[in-house]
């Protein structure tokens, strides 16, 4: 963890404890915090990553069923920065249509991964319902500890069904989280980390009830399940999709399929306010 993530992490216990918190609660969750990066316009850095236009496929690859979101330049990320087994370098291509998913589905091409030195074309996707989103660049690169959505992590600690006091618990942490700088700064596209959902948690939803509520009652550390099914990426859609009200895309995996590269395993989900 860089000193900034320390120095929050350091921050946030002594203002959990201004407010007596539980001190153990407060341990939980920072532990359960992982490593994000958030990718924005603006800036005078590299190119990390571009929005929207049409894709650079591998020669021969079959064109995506739905629209080409973004294409990240994992050499650009700084090493471990994500939290997730990704490959040092290569693009990450996402798709992703507009039709409202909040349960989610596998979709076998919704990611793709170009291992550096793959030879790409120009491909533009046609979709009946609409043009390519709006191409923009992504220079400028956050990256910081990202927590649990409260009601996610009342649920991974206390069980499918947490107490009124437990939850309340849950908002009284997150709330001194954001109060110490926890919050996720401006972005577009976000790589790794805990989701932020308007409606329900990708993740939660990904795993299914057989993996869900895993803490005994009384509360106990967040089950080995809970770490199976992670967040690849959130695509925050904004003024790009006008039929979506405060539109988010995710793409939800499992961590070993991260690693062993079957990116044709993920789930996708798409929500609005």
């Amino acid at each position: 963890m860089t000193d900034a993530g320390m120095d929050r992490m350091n921050r946030f216990r002594a203002e959990a404890a201004s407010r007596d918190l539980p001190s153990e609660e407060a341990e939980e969750w920072m532990r359960v915090a992982r490593p994000a990066v958030y990718l924005a316009e603006g800036g005078n850095g590299p190119l990390v990553a571009r929005l929207g236009g049409d894709p650079l496929l591998p020669h021969g690859a079959p064109r995506p069923s739905d629209p080409f979101v973004a294409s990240v330049d994992l050499a650009a990320l700084p090493p471990g920065v994500t939290g997730l087994p990704l490959p040092s370098d290569g693009h990450l291509l996402l798709f992703s249509g507009t039709d409202v998913r909040g349960i989610g589905k596998p979709v076998s091409d919704a990611v793709l991964y170009a291992p550096a030195g793959t030879p790409t074309t120009h491909s533009p996707v046609e979709h009946s319902r609409r043009g390519p989103y709006r191409p923009r660049e992504l220079r400028t690169v956050w990256h910081q500890p990202s927590a649990q959505m409260p009601e996610s992590f009342a649920l991974d600690r206390w069980g499918a069904f947490p107490e009124d006091e437990q939850f309340e618990l849950a908002d009284e942490l997150g709330d001194a989280w954001a109060h110490v700088g926890g919050y996720r700064p401006p972005w577009a596209l976000q790589i790794g980390g805990h989701p932020v959902s308007p409606q329900n948690d990708p993740v939660h939803c990904a795993r299914g009830p057989e993996e869900a509520g895993h803490a005994e009652p009384g509360g106990t550390a967040h089950g080995e399940g809970t770490d199976d099914w992670v967040l690849l990426a959130t695509w925050r859609c904004g003024d790009d999709v006008t039929e979506l009200d405060s539109g988010v895309a995710h793409w939800v995996i499992r961590r070993q399929d991260v690693a062993v590269r079957r990116f044709d395993r993920v789930h996708r989900f798409v929500e609005m306010a």
